[in-house]
C-alpha cells in the first residue's frame, strides 16, 4: 500500500512542475516582448542633437517666416476678408487667415514678388463662394484644395506643399 500512495504523489508533482514551467515561460515571453516593444518606441524617436538642430534654423528665420514641419517653411499671408454670393440677398462675410507650406527658403524668396498674384487668386475664388460652400468638413476640404491648385498656378515655376487655415470666420 505505501507503494501506491508515493506513486500517487508523485505524478500530480510532475504536473505542477509541468505548469509551473509554462507559466515561467509565458511571463519570460510577456517580459522579452515588452523590452522590444520599449526599444523599438525609443529609437524610432529623434535623437535630440538633431532635433535642436532643427529649432535652431527654425529660429533663424525673420519677418514673417516661421519654422514648420521637419523640412519646410510657413509663410503667413495677411487676413482677407470678403462677401460671400447670397441668394436671398443677405449679407455674408468671410474672414480668412491662411498660411502657405513651402519647401524650402528658396521658395519664400521666389513666392515674395508673386504674392500680389497669390492674393488676387484667392480673392477672386474667394468671392464666387456661397455660404453653404463652405458647410461642414468636407466644404472646407474642398475649398483648400481649390487654394492649393490656384496658389501653384500663380507662382509657377515655384511649389507650394499645402495650404493651412489659421482662421475661418463666416458671419
Amino acid at each position: 500500500m505505501a507503494t501506491e500512495a508515493e506513486v500517487g504523489d508523485e505524478v500530480p508533482a510532475k504536473k505542477g512542475i509541468n505548469k509551473l514551467f509554462i507559466i515561467i515561460g509565458a511571463a519570460v515571453v510577456v517580459v522579452l516582448l515588452a523590452g522590444a516593444g520599449l526599444f523599438f518606441f525609443m529609437s524610432s524617436g529623434s535623437s535630440a542633437p538633431a532635433a535642436e538642430a532643427k529649432a535652431e534654423a527654425g529660429e533663424g528665420a525673420a519677418g514673417e517666416y516661421g519654422a514648420g514641419a521637419a523640412d519646410t517653411f510657413i509663410f503667413n499671408l495677411e487676413p482677407m476678408m470678403v462677401n460671400l454670393q447670397s441668394v436671398d440677398g443677405v449679407q455674408n462675410y468671410m474672414k480668412l487667415t491662411v498660411a502657405l507650406e513651402v519647401a524650402d527658403e528658396e521658395m519664400m524668396t521666389e513666392i515674395q514678388p508673386r504674392l500680389a498674384k497669390v492674393v488676387d487668386a484667392f480673392q477672386v475664388y474667394m468671392r464666387e463662394l456661397r455660404k453653404s460652400d463652405l458647410e461642414g468638413s468636407a466644404g472646407v476640404y474642398r475649398v483648400k484644395e481649390e487654394l492649393l491648385r490656384r496658389v501653384n498656378l500663380a507662382v509657377y515655376p515655384a511649389r507650394i506643399e499645402s495650404v493651412l487655415f489659421k482662421e475661418i470666420l463666416v458671419q
